[in-house]
């Protein structure tokens, strides 16, 4: 989710750029939300809508179907074979002129060699070293975050200048519908707070989520806790102990967009709703502890980020919380929540 977020400002940009290219996108089929509110069958392509009164699908023309976690549990089965046989066979008769990888894995790598293109452009120095030696176009990098990174590779596409633009998400009308609800007129602002993470070391403790919930309710704001699936744990401790004024939110992804851009404050770890959150423009504060908010933190929107100086990079899916994370209290972060919330009268 992270990285799809990170890569739609540069083809948005592109797209901006160039309105008349067929840009596509390939994906996996759970986050494909974030590129369209159209349906699609397993590796087929989706249509963009260019006569839609809200933008179903705003930056890409079609998307494809990668379905990497469900091929990784069963390899060389005949079903796998068959379905990577046929998006090969799918990609390259769309003759394209380039394929960009924007994710940097080998992985990903691997996949934008399906389509069999002369050009296939990537970072000379990608997050996992190995993907460069399948790219046949490297392009060295400058910017610290990967936003940057993502729209200096975009750029390479046609030799532009491209610059940062806020990335065009898809509107899925039956969600809007749906988060309406959960924002009728006159309710209280509302803060988003995200217990969850990708891993343990970047998990900040729950009952820390919940001290921060009851300074916002206290505040005079609405608090939602975003449940993620199989989170339910995190969640479960905040809204005991805010009495049931914290409000526990199982949302789908385009439930999650939808009620993202009503929202006034996102409170989270390095997670994909935290970028969400700025992918809409929202306010956000950040908890980071192993991951390196220069590269992955926050960007073009108002926020904060909590950081301990004791914490040191690492990617290593760690079970338990991060030693400098553990040294964040919540008095800091509702400091930082005020500080983004009102910064007229930041001191």
């Amino acid at each position: 989710m992270g990285d799809i977020l990170h890569a739609l400002p540069a083809v948005t940009a592109l797209r901006q750029a160039h309105p008349t290219w067929q840009i596509d996108w390939l994906v996996e089929p759970k986050w494909s939300a974030l590129l369209t509110a159209g349906d699609a069958e397993q590796c087929g392509g989706i249509e963009r809508d260019t006569d839609s009164p809200v933008p179903l699908k705003p930056v890409v023309d079609k998307v494809y179907f990668a379905a990497t976690k469900a091929w990784r549990k069963r390899p060389l089965s005949s079903e796998t074979r068959g379905e990577l046989a046929e998006l090969r066979s799918t990609l390259r008769a769309q003759q394209y002129s380039a394929v960009l990888d924007v994710q940097g894995s080998l992985r990903s790598a691997i996949l934008g060699r399906l389509a069999g293109v002369r050009r296939f452009i990537g970072e000379a120095a990608p997050r996992e070293k190995q993907a460069r030696w399948l790219f046949t176009q490297r392009v060295a990098t400058h910017g610290s975050h990967v936003i940057e990174q993502d729209i200096e590779l975009a750029s390479a596409v046609a030799g532009d200048v491209l610059a940062h633009v806020p990335p065009m998400l898809p509107f899925h009308p039956a969600a809007e519908t749906r988060a309406e609800e959960l924002f009728p007129e006159g309710a209280s602002p509302a803060v988003l707070l995200n217990p969850g993470a990708g891993w343990g070391a970047k998990r900040w403790p729950v009952e820390r989520y919940a001290a921060v919930a009851q300074g916002l309710i206290d505040r005079g704001l609405r608090v939602l806790v975003n449940v993620g699936p199989g989170e339910e744990a995190y969640a479960e401790p905040i809204v005991a102990a805010t009495k049931g004024q914290a409000i526990a939110l199982q949302a789908d992804l385009p439930l999650l967009i939808a009620v993202t851009r009503r929202i006034v404050l996102a409170i989270a770890g390095d997670t994909g709703p935290l970028h969400l959150a700025c992918a809409v423009g929202k306010p956000v504060v950040g908890i980071y502890g192993p991951t390196d908010p220069s590269r992955n933190g926050p960007f073009g929107t108002r926020f904060e980020v909590l950081r301990s100086p004791a914490s040191v990079r690492d990617h290593k899916r760690r079970p338990d919380p991060e030693a400098g994370l553990l040294t964040i209290e919540p008095g800091s972060v509702l400091a930082a929540a005020d500080r983004v919330l009102y910064p007229e009268t930041a001191q």
